[in-house]
C-alpha cells in the first residue's frame, strides 16, 4: 500500500517473484516498463487535448469550490443538530448528497494535482 497525498492506494503492479531466473525477472521487467510507459504517453496525449494546460488558476477554482462544498456540508450537519438529538433520515439524506458534492470536488482536484505530478499536462503558473 502507497500513501499519496494523504490517500492511501494499493499497487496493482505485478511484482515477478523470486522463482523467475535472474534473466527472465529482467526481460519481464523490460515489458513491464514498455507497458508502464505506453500508458504514461497514452495519458499524456489524451488528458492534454482534454485538460490543454493546467493553470494556477484551474487549481484555484477546484480548490475554492471543494472548500465551498466542505463549508455548506458542515454548516448543514452543525444547522441540522443545533438542538441536540438524532437527524431524520431525510437529514441523512441530504447530509450525504453534501459530502458527496464535496468527496466529488475534493478526488477532482487530488487527480488533477497527480496529472501535474506525473507530467500527464503541462502546469503553467501564470497563464
Amino acid at each position: 500500500m502507497t500513501r499519496v497525498a494523504g490517500y492511501a492506494r494499493n499497487s496493482d503492479h505485478f511484482e515477478p517473484g523470486n522463482d523467475l531466473d535472474p534473466a527472465a525477472q529482467r526481460r519481464l521487467r523490460g515489458h513491464l516498463e514498455q507497458i508502464d510507459y505506453t500508458a504514461y504517453a497514452s495519458n499524456r496525449e489524451i488528458l492534454a487535448q482534454i485538460l490543454g494546460v493546467a493553470e494556477l488558476s484551474k487549481m484555484q477554482h477546484l480548490a475554492v469550490a471543494a472548500a465551498h462544498a466542505r463549508g455548506i456540508w458542515v454548516k448543514a450537519a452543525v444547522t441540522m443538530t443545533a438542538n441536540g438529538g438524532t437527524i431524520s433520515a431525510q437529514q441523512a439524506d441530504k447530509l450525504a448528497e453534501l459530502r458527496s458534492n464535496f468527496d466529488e470536488l475534493s478526488a477532482a482536484y487530488e487527480a488533477l494535482r497527480r496529472m501535474i505530478e506525473r507530467g500527464y499536462v503541462v502546469y503553467s503558473p501564470s497563464a
